[in-house]
């Protein structure tokens, strides 16, 4: 008896694999990929309204962080402010 050719079924090719990803890590990045401080933008100005704002914020913090007892408001307030003014002068 004669066989008749019989091919072999085909199979599905694989899908193909995504590149894997690389992070870097912080021991990799080189000095070429820090952005230099003094290159980022400068920030536009904090108006005084914003700057109220910010203390009050602070001042609310420091008073829940103590359980709003037992405290001074003003002192609360006072020490916000340095805390802003402070940080606001760091980032110019």
């Amino acid at each position: 008896m004669l066989q008749k050719d019989r091919k072999s079924p085909r199979r599905k090719a694989a899908p193909k694999r995504a590149a894997a990803t690389v992070t870097p890590t912080p021991a990799a990045v080189t000095a070429a990929t820090v952005k230099n401080v003094s290159d980022a933008p400068s920030r536009r100005p904090v108006s005084a309204a914003e700057r109220a704002r910010m203390i009050a914020e602070a001042a609310y913090f420091r008073a829940q962080r103590r359980g709003f007892g037992n405290g001074d408001p003003v002192r609360d307030w006072a020490e916000a402010e340095a805390e802003i003014d402070a940080m606001l002068l760091q980032s110019r």
